[in-house]
């Protein structure tokens, strides 16, 4: 039976119930839909709507589902319509009558909204658990290599000398302002709806804070049409999941060029990676390239939410049932996505010389050797053009900045002295930029435990 039987006879064409039923989806909130129905009979209770009596009988009968789903000896039924339904239907045949009274001064409207606030609001803890744990790691590897030195780049030229440390902790602070944004999306997320009815409240005596209270809230939505219409903090929760998974989208991209033959930066793990069915040689980093991929999905479970309740009126409307399983596939795929990108860049052999070789040979020293010029007192436009004929020559030459002689140099401008060459070391190069969140190594170890200690 329906719980809705009763304007209408209950049965419905199959067709009708396989577009409207969602426990195919909804039903892994069972924890949150029993724990919120809980704390309803326990404050319906309290108030008298129900007798004391009644009000432990729910609360144990609910406990005991509870105990049986999660043990494996309950099997919730996929033919109900949904889990609201199928816990009220069982919590009936158990206790009796009391059961009946357990929706009293309730809707589905704001029970599903209370269901998904916990539900997102416990996902949101695991995921900052799991973003943490990779910027951690971002943190360990860093530690390792802040003095390896590599080419920074802009338009994916070789630009300026960097270190590898520096770079890593760049995507970690991309995960700090995630941690941030998922910890400001669960502040809003915590507002209970209970109470708002199936859009104009209720005129039981209900103590709308005691269950928020009971449930962790911060507090109760203040208007009831709001309250079950609301569903800015599913937005916000994808609109935060799409940004985290832009940066993992952008890490996987560096991890994607690095492993080719042609940057040659990185080798994963062969535990983290996968071949090819014809060509024997193919080391392929599949997982990346997966991340990546699976952004769009990300992507487009916000574009789901958004265009399903960019024209709905006011108050709850089916279309908003919508909303589970885009919620639930981004979650997924960030959780995923996480989870395996830390692993995978623990394992990872990185090749410092080769990133050497490739910073040296990029030039990247160029403006290194400018401002060298500069500090002999030559006015900086006519030391970039200086080094820019420099640069050329050395193309030309098939040299690099390093290894020309001073004589060479001395054919440009006469301020080259042999000062000079530990003026263009790399390594001095990224020494000497030595302000608050620049690569100097010293710098990088400064970024590093204010990033651990945010972390904590």
């Amino acid at each position: 039976m329906k719980l809705w039987a009763g304007r209408t006879g209950g049965d419905v064409d199959e067709r009708l119930s396989a577009i409207n039923n969602s426990i195919g989806f909804d039903s892994r909130m069972y924890k949150q839909d029993i724990q919120g129905s809980i704390a309803h009979a326990t404050m319906l209770g309290k108030v008298g709507v129900i007798t004391p009596e009644e009000s432990a009988q729910i609360v144990e009968g609910l406990k005991g589902i509870l105990s049986d789903i999660d043990s494996g000896t309950l099997e919730i039924d996929m033919t109900c319509e949904d889990i609201h339904t199928f816990v009220e239907a069982t919590l009936t045949q158990r206790i009796g009558t009391a059961g009946k009274k357990l929706h009293t001064a309730r809707s589905r409207n704001d029970q599903v909204a209370l269901d998904i606030r916990m539900y997102l609001a416990e996902r949101i803890d695991h995921l900052t658990g799991l973003a943490k744990d990779l910027a951690n790691a971002l943190c360990d590897v860093a530690e390792q290599h802040v003095e390896t030195v590599m080419p920074g780049y802009t338009h994916l030229q070789r630009a300026q000398p960097v270190t590898l440390g520096h770079y890593l902790m760049a995507y970690a602070q991309m995960l700090l302002r995630d941690i941030d944004r998922l910890a400001d999306c669960k502040r809003r997320t915590l507002i209970l709806p209970l109470g708002s009815g199936a859009l104009a409240g209720t005129t039981y005596p209900l103590d709308r804070p005691y269950v928020a209270e009971l449930l962790g809230f911060n507090g109760i939505s203040m208007n009831s049409l709001d309250g079950v219409s609301d569903r800015d903090f599913a937005l916000e929760l994808l609109a935060d999941l799409s940004i985290l998974m832009t940066h993992l989208s952008r890490f996987s991209e560096e991890i994607c060029l690095w492993c080719s033959w042609e940057f040659k930066f990185v080798t994963l793990a062969d535990n983290f990676s996968t071949g090819s069915s014809i060509m024997p040689q193919k080391k392929n980093p599949d997982i990346t390239e997966l991340v990546r991929g699976k952004t769009g999905r990300v992507y487009g479970d916000l574009m789901t939410l958004l265009t399903a309740m960019k024209a709905l009126p006011l108050a709850y409307n089916k279309d908003m049932q919508e909303d589970k399983e885009a919620l639930f596939d981004a979650i997924d795929t960030a959780d995923l996505s996480l989870s395996v990108l830390d692993p995978m860049l623990r394992t990872a052999t990185f090749h410092p010389d080769n990133m050497k070789k490739a910073a040296a040979a990029g030039f990247i020293n160029a403006t290194d050797c400018a401002d060298y010029m500069v500090r002999k007192g030559v006015p900086f436009r006519d030391a970039y053009a200086v080094t820019g004929k420099l640069v050329r020559y050395c193309i030309e030459q098939n040299k690099t900045l390093e290894i020309l002689t001073l004589d060479e140099y001395r054919q440009f401008s006469p301020v080259f002295d042999n000062d000079v060459y530990p003026a263009i070391d790399l390594l001095t190069c990224v020494s000497q930029r030595n302000i608050p969140g620049a690569p100097a190594p010293a710098r990088v170890r400064e970024t590093i435990a204010a990033t651990r200690k945010a972390l904590q």
